[in-house]
Formats: structure tokens, sequence, C-alpha cells
């Protein structure tokens, strides 16, 4: 049976909508004998009570945490809303207040999302992209990709968007970035479950990576793809193929 050692999708209070803190959750994949988690929290305008400056001060300060705590390596990204059809980031078009030490004003993508050690992109709120087509809908996920610190694209099976499976996955071999299988989306119904499945066979067929993360809103949930091993067990989806799973394959793909 495939067994993954890192969890590199998870939540923490500073969600707003998850219930434990980062040392919890640390605790947890101590227990589940992880060797790697990832805390990354939203980064978007629906999970915080203002787009101000302020309200992002979380994602500012990962040299306060250790590198290794209670005995797993944590990293500290974020999990980025795309925002428009054409791939962009939630941050992008908003700048921090206070020019950095050459007198320029960052973005928040350039000042907050570049510093962190990796990012998620995902689609959550898709009014943006109501009456889209495929070929569009494709091409946002593709653009997604080209950001230079988006190494996981989040997902996709249950984003609801209608786009070019093949396509997307070839783009992300291209670029060696990795495509999520998401814990969380077992419960979403028999018709995301197929869409799973037709991405993790993709991504079979073309050698490109995939992610395997429980996306945890609570300690309980750390480490735990029951769901997923299974199915990638059924499908004799190629280990090798699995970015993540051990901290040295997935420190490798995202270039620590």
């Amino acid at each position: 049976m495939i067994k993954i050692k890192t969890d590199t999708h998870t939540h923490t209070l500073a969600s707003g909508h998850a219930y434990s803190t980062i040392e919890e959750n640390l605790k947890a994949a101590k227990e589940q004998g992880l060797e790697l988690v990832g805390i990354t929290d939203h980064f978007s305008s629906f999970f915080v009570p203002s787009t101000d400056f302020a309200c992002f001060g979380f994602f500012i300060n990962k040299k306060a945490l250790p590198e290794v705590w209670h005995g797993v390596r944590l990293l500290f990204g974020a999990e980025v809303d795309i925002v428009d059809l054409k791939g962009n980031l939630f941050g992008h078009d908003l700048y921090i207040p206070y020019p950095n030490k050459n007198g320029v004003k960052l973005t928040y993508e350039e000042g907050i999302l570049n510093r962190l050690d990796y990012l998620i992109a995902s689609v959550h709120f898709k009014d943006f992209a109501v009456g889209s087509t495929v070929v569009e809908n494709t091409e946002l996920y593709i653009k997604a990709l080209e950001h230079e610190n988006v190494k996981i694209l989040g997902h996709i099976g249950r984003s609801g968007l209608e786009f070019d499976i093949d396509e997307v996955v070839k783009a992300a071999k291209s670029l060696n970035k990795m495509i999520e299988i998401n814990e969380a989306s077992f419960g979403h119904g028999e018709a995301v479950q197929e869409r799973c499945l037709k991405i993790a066979l993709a991504c079979a067929k073309y050698g490109t990576k995939i992610a395997v993360n429980s996306d945890a809103h609570s300690s309980f949930e750390i480490g735990k793809f029951p769901n997923t091993e299974n199915f990638l067990d059924e499908i004799d989806f190629p280990v090798e193929l699995i970015g993540n799973r051990d901290a040295e394959t997935f420190l490798s793909m995202i270039g620590i």
C-alpha cells in the first residue's frame, strides 16, 4: 500500500474556518509518523475580514517558526485563490502600504507570497468564471501554474470548472509542478470522484507529479488520506510520481 509521509496542504486557526494551531497540527503529524507538514492557510479575500494589509500579518513572520517542530519538518506556505480568467492570484493588484528598502511599493504577491516556501493555487469562488469556456478555464489553470512559487494546483477535481484535463496535466509536467489529489474531495460525491480518477490517470499517462494531501481543517485530519491511498493503489499509480511521498522528494520538488 502507498504510504505518504508528508501532508503539504493543511490549515490552522488563521484560516478562520479551521480549528487547530500550528503546534497541534505538528503534534498530530508526529503521531501519524509524518516527516514533513506544510501550513497553507488561505490567502484570500473570502476568508479574512478585510483586504487591508494588517489582516495578512500571519504570513509575514515565518522566521519566528522553527524548521523542525516535534520532530517534524515544518514548511510555511499558503493556499492562494485564483481570482480571474487570466490565472492571477489574490494579492496581485493590492499593494503593501509602505515601500521596501529600495523605496518601491510591492504587491501582496511580490512582498508576501513570493517569500513563502511554496504556494497552492486553487479556485474556491468562481463568480469570475460565470459563462467561461473550457478553453478559458484551461488557460487560467495553466497561467496559475506559471507563477514561479506556485508548486501545486489545488483540488481541481472539485472546483466546478470544466477544463481540458490533458492540457492542464501536460502543462504541469512541463513546468515540473504538481497536481493535487485531495482527500477532502472524496466527500463531494461520485462525479467529483470520477473527475479525480480521470486526473490521476492523466497524470500517470503523462508522467506528471501529484501531491496527496488531507486539506486538514483540524489536527484530527492531519496525515490521514485513506481514500486517496486506496484509490491510488487500485489504479496502480506509480509511486515515483507522488511528489510529496516523503520529505526529501517534496523538498526537491519545491527547490528547497
